[in-house]
C-alpha cells in the first residue's frame, strides 16, 4: 500500500500528458476579443460617437415637404366644398446660434474621447482577469497535488496502522485517529478539487467559452518580475498624467463645462435662414409661390426652464468634480499599496519562500534516507510538505506579476516606457 502515493502520481501525470497545453500568452492574446466587459465598452463607445454626430448636425441645412390634400367651404365660395390642397417646400438653415452648436458638439467630442479612454481602460481590467484566472487554475492545480500527497500519506499511516492494531502494538483509539486525519485530509483534498473546477471554469467564462478550461496549464516564466521599479514619485506623476479612468473622467469634467456654457447660450439671440416653395389649389393673394428671408429670434423670457437647467448641469459638475477628486485619492492610494506590495514581495516574501523551499528540500533528503533506512514511513508526507512549500514560492512570483501588470494598468503603459521617459 505504501507504493499508493506514488501509483496517484503516475496516474495523474499520464492524464495531464494527453491533454492540449494552454499558455499564459495565449490567454492574454484573448484580451480584445469578444467578451461581454469589452462589448459593453465598445457600445458606449458608438454611443459616444452617435451623440457626437447629432450635435456636429444641429445646424444642418433642413429640407422638408409638407403637402396636404382635403377641401372646405367658405362665403367666398358661395358656401360649397371647394377643394383646398397645397404641398410646400420649405428650406431652413442657422445661420447663427450664439455659441449652442460649439458647445454641444465641444462637450460630445469630450464625451467620446472619454469613451475611448474607458475602453482602454476595460481593456487593461480584462487582462488583469484573465491573468488572475490564469494563476488561479494553477495554484488550485499544485494545491490539489500537495493536498493529494498529504491524503496518500494519511491513507497509508492508518493502513500501515491496522496491522499493528492487530498485533497489539497500538490502541484502538490510536488507529481511530489516525483514521480521522485520513479522512480530513481526504476532505480537504476534495475541497481543493472543487475550488479546481471552479477556477477552470472562472476562467472559461473570462476567456468567453461556455464552459471551464479543459486544457493543460503551462506554468510561465515571468521574466518580467524582473523589471527594475522606478521611484514612486516618478511613477505618481506618469499616473496622474496617463491613467485612462482619471484622463477619462477629466474630459466629462470638460464636457460639463460645456454643456453649462451651452445652457448660458438658450437666452441668447439666433439667425436663420429660411425659404419656401409652394402650390395651392386656391388661389389667395396672401400666399407666394417663393419667397425667402432671415429669421431673428431672441428668446425674452422663458420662465424659469433656463434657470433650472443650469442650476441641473452645475450640481452635475460638481458631482463630477467631487467624483474626480475621489478617484485621485483612490488611484493615489492604489499606486502606493502596489508599489509597496512589489517591494515586499521581492525583498522579504522571496527571501522568506525560498527558505522554506530549501529547508523542505533538505528535510525530504533526510525522509528518504531514514526511508531508504527503514528508520521511519514518513516519507509521503515530506514529499507533501516540500510540494506545498514551492507551491508558495511560485504562488509569491505569480503575486508579483499580478503586482507589476496593476501598476501598468495604473500607469496607462508599460513600466519600460516609464523608465525611456525617466532616460529622457
Amino acid at each position: 500500500m505504501r507504493a499508493w502515493p506514488l501509483l496517484l502520481v503516475f496516474l495523474a501525470g499520464s492524464a495531464l500528458a494527453d491533454m492540449p497545453t494552454l499558455t499564459l500568452e495565449a490567454v492574454l492574446a484573448a484580451t480584445e476579443a469578444t467578451h461581454p466587459d469589452l462589448d459593453l465598452a465598445r457600445a458606449r463607445q458608438a454611443s459616444a460617437s452617435a451623440s457626437e454626430q447629432l450635435a456636429a448636425s444641429l445646424n444642418d441645412f433642413n429640407l422638408t415637404l409638407q403637402a396636404t390634400l382635403g377641401s372646405g367651404r367658405n362665403t367666398y365660395y358661395g358656401d360649397r366644398f371647394h377643394a383646398d390642397s397645397q404641398a410646400r417646400l420649405d428650406a431652413r438653415k442657422t445661420l447663427f446660434d450664439a455659441g449652442r452648436k460649439r458647445a454641444g458638439l465641444l462637450a460630445a467630442r469630450d464625451l467620446h474621447g472619454a469613451s475611448d479612454l474607458q475602453w482602454l481602460d476595460a481593456r487593461a481590467q480584462r487582462r488583469l482577469t484573465l491573468m488572475a484566472r490564469y494563476f488561479d487554475v494553477l495554484l488550485a492545480e499544485m494545491e490539489y497535488a500537495a493536498d493529494t500527497e498529504f491524503m496518500a500519506s494519511a491513507y497509508v499511516a492508518w493502513d500501515n496502522a491496522k496491522d499493528r492494531l492487530a498485533v497489539g502494538q497500538i490502541a484502538q483509539w490510536e488507529l481511530a485517529e489516525l483514521e480521522a486525519r485520513y479522512l480530513d485530509s481526504r476532505a480537504r483534498r476534495n475541497e481543493v478539487l472543487r475550488r479546481l473546477r471552479d477556477a477552470r471554469m472562472q476562467l472559461g467564462l473570462a476567456l468567453n467559452r461556455t464552459g471551464p478550461v479543459q486544457e493543460e496549464l503551462v506554468d510561465p516564466k515571468l521574466v518580467e518580475n524582473e523589471r527594475p521599479l522606478p521611484e514612486q514619485t516618478a511613477l505618481l506623476d506618469a499616473m496622474l498624467a496617463h491613467n485612462p479612468r482619471l484622463l477619462a473622467q477629466r474630459q466629462s469634467l470638460t464636457a460639463a463645462q460645456h454643456r453649462i456654457e451651452g445652457v448660458r447660450a438658450d437666452n441668447r439671440p439666433s439667425l436663420e435662414f429660411a425659404a419656401e416653395a409652394g402650390a395651392w389649389s386656391r388661389e389667395a393673394s396672401t400666399r407666394n409661390d417663393l419667397q425667402a428671408g432671415f429669421n431673428f429670434v431672441w428668446p425674452i423670457w422663458q420662465g424659469g426652464r433656463v434657470e433650472a437647467e443650469m442650476a441641473r448641469e452645475q450640481a452635475n459638475f460638481q458631482g463630477l468634480q467631487a467624483q474626480t477628486d475621489k478617484l485621485q485619492q483612490e488611484l493615489r492610494l492604489n499606486l502606493a499599496d502596489t508599489w509597496e506590495e512589489i517591494q515586499y514581495l521581492r525583498e522579504s516574501e522571496r527571501a522568506d519562500r525560498a527558505a522554506g523551499v530549501a529547508y523542505r528540500d533538505l528535510a525530504l533528503d533526510r525522509a528518504r534516507a531514514e526511508y531508504e533506512m527503514e528508520l521511519k514511513t514518513n516519507l509521503g508526507t515530506s514529499m507533501a510538505e516540500t510540494q506545498a512549500a514551492r507551491l508558495r514560492r511560485r504562488g509569491v512570483e505569480y503575486r508579483l506579476a499580478l503586482a507589476l501588470a496593476r501598476l501598468e494598468a495604473l500607469l496607462g503603459s508599460p513600466l519600460d516606457a516609464q523608465k525611456m521617459e525617466a532616460k529622457k
